[in-house]
């Protein structure tokens, strides 16, 4: 059963929330890891993209955005909307509306909520459905 953790954000600013989640998604990947980014759209696939390459100065973060095919390099964070493939489901960024697998090979789900209402809402329902899958649940005010 995977771990699920909540990091709710004090502000409304949605670049803000994209900043975090490209040093937490940074992180990760320093840290050995691969995750998929979960995404509503393909237009915020395309932003969280362009934001890999350029939140920090120096900074190389292997990524690309996932249209059905396998990046040849395995070592490759992969973004997008559709099905998370086989390889890339230990841990997810959830940075969409959607629910994530909550069933193995998931072992981690990091959901990133910033401080407007339409974001705490929708964290609050897929909250709701974490604890009723009876998944361990951890929040991060950060």
């Amino acid at each position: 059963m995977p771990e699920v953790s909540f990091y709710v954000l004090a502000t409304h600013d949605q670049q803000q929330r994209q900043d975090f989640a490209c040093k937490l998604i940074e992180k990760i990947y320093r840290s050995g890891h691969f995750p998929y980014v979960l995404t509503d759209s393909a237009e915020q696939a395309e932003q969280i993209d362009k934001a890999l390459w350029t939140f920090r100065a120096g900074s190389f973060i292997p990524h690309q955005i996932y249209r059905g095919e396998i990046p040849a390099f395995t070592g490759t964070i992969l973004i997008g909307s559709e099905n998370i493939p086989d390889g890339w489901q230990k841990i997810v960024v959830n940075l969409s509306s959607f629910y994530p697998p909550t069933t193995a090979p998931t072992e981690r789900i990091l959901e990133i909520l910033d401080n407007s209402e339409e974001c705490k809402q929708a964290g609050r329902q897929r909250y709701r459905h974490y604890q009723q899958a009876d998944l361990a649940i951890t929040t991060h005010k950060m």
